[in-house]
């Protein structure tokens, strides 16, 4: 996602966003096998994924520019680990490489546009 993508989505449609990643992560972490692998790897996941639209809603609701900047800081954080969650699930081969791809691009996609956010908002 380029920087006028960026820019022409909504605060409400990032939300929706970030809750439609958070949804699907619960569905593969839902399908994970059980053991001691997949019960940590599914929790750490579970827990930055969520993370980024609860922090991102947060965000939203700052109450001054260095706010915002300390919570999109943040929701920047929480979606490059959900990126490593992912990674660390497909190198393990706990799940199949169609389920995690999108997931992983998502991830990606949504570093980059905290990120983007980040710099512009300093």
């Amino acid at each position: 996602m380029n920087n006028l993508e960026e820019n022409q989505m909504t605060p409400e449609e990032l939300k929706a966003r970030t809750k439609k990643f958070a949804l699907n992560i619960i569905k593969l972490v839902e399908a994970l096998p059980n053991g001691r692998t997949g019960d940590v790897l599914g929790k750490q996941l579970l827990r930055s994924a969520t993370s980024v639209g609860a922090n991102y809603q947060s965000a939203c609701k700052a109450r001054s520019k260095a706010d915002f900047i300390s919570k999109i800081t943040i929701v920047e954080e929480e979606a490059d680990e959900s990126q490593f969650w992912l990674e660390l699930i497909e190198g393990s081969n706990l799940s199949k490489l169609d389920a995690i791809k999108p997931l992983l691009i998502e991830a990606k996609e949504l570093t980059a546009i905290f990120t983007a956010s980040g710099k512009t908002a300093k």
